[in-house]
């Protein structure tokens, strides 16, 4: 089953004393690009995080947000600075002394001063907090794919439908250009007629005119391509890879081939349903370029 370049997901447990939120997210993109926010202590993770969202994803703009926050006391130290405090409480007397003002300095009050207290991690196990993340991870990730097979079922159902719209318009081409070098022979014939009036036509040289005419005009190769094409196209729609880039080369050469159509049939109908056929192949492509 084929899958869309955009997705969400989003998992949430608490994990060893820690809970831990993944949230992942993407957009179209030609190649894997990936994108992260997480707590700075959490950095040594990033690259893990990525190696496992790759060997999901082949390709989208991907955006990871991890949040952690401790539930135990001990993954948090706060440390006092003794000699500063006392400094800044021996410069808060010194300066009532100068300034012959009486006042009472609360604890509080010197807590605030800068640097007297400080907050640090305390010492993690990285493995274990590792195996923790990498397990909400995965059923974020679980989700997320979930999400863009769920969105790629649906573009590949749209395609179906419109790869069937474009056969039909190819048979109708085909069976249209069937007469068409009778007729122009027909055409040709009065033509001439109409302007020699009692001189004889040579029938030889209208063959030849309307050989080159079939010659100029033969469109059996393309509609043959266009054909294979389509039918190519029905198989990949059918892997379970990643498909994107070989329906973007596919939906260029349909398009090619349908305008070299375009340019070679010389009739009106015919190109009025080449028109309708480049309409149907730019939705197609539209719905590729959001296909992994």
């Amino acid at each position: 089953m084929i899958s869309s370049m955009t997705g969400y997901g989003r998992a949430a447990l608490v994990l060893n004393g820690r809970s831990i939120t993944v949230e992942i997210r993407s957009v179209n993109s030609r190649y894997f690009e990936y994108s992260s926010r997480m707590p700075k202590s959490c950095n040594f993770l990033d690259d893990k995080l990525k190696q496992q969202l790759n060997a999901s994803i082949a390709r989208g703009k991907v955006e990871l947000n991890l949040t952690i926050q401790a539930l135990q006391a001990q993954d948090v130290i706060v440390e006092v600075n003794e000699p500063l405090a006392k400094s800044y409480l021996q410069a808060m007397k010194n300066l009532s002394k100068t300034l012959s003002m009486a006042g009472n300095v609360a604890l509080q009050d010197v807590a605030r001063f800068p640097e007297v207290l400080s907050v640090r991690q305390g010492a993690v196990d990285e493995e274990q907090l590792w195996q923790d993340v990498s397990f909400v991870c995965k059923q974020a990730l679980e989700q997320f794919c979930q999400m863009r097979h769920t969105e790629g079922s649906r573009l590949q159902q749209d395609i179906l439908s419109r790869l069937e719209t474009l056969e039909n318009t190819l048979h109708a081409i085909e069976e249209k250009s069937a007469g068409r070098v009778q007729a122009y022979t027909q055409k040709l014939y009065q033509r001439l007629q109409e302007l020699l009036k009692d001189v004889s036509i040579e029938e030889s040289r209208v063959l030849t005119e309307a050989a080159i005419f079939a010659d100029k005009t033969a469109i059996d190769e393309e509609t043959v391509r266009l054909q294979s094409h389509i039918g190519q196209y029905r198989e990949i729609l059918q892997l379970s890879e990643p498909v994107g880039r070989k329906l973007d080369f596919l939906t260029q050469e349909l398009n090619r081939e349908t305008n070299t159509i375009g340019s070679k049939a010389q009739d009106l109908e015919i190109t009025r349903m080449v028109v309708d056929m480049k309409a149907e192949i730019e939705k197609i492509r539209e719905q590729v370029q959001n296909i992994e």
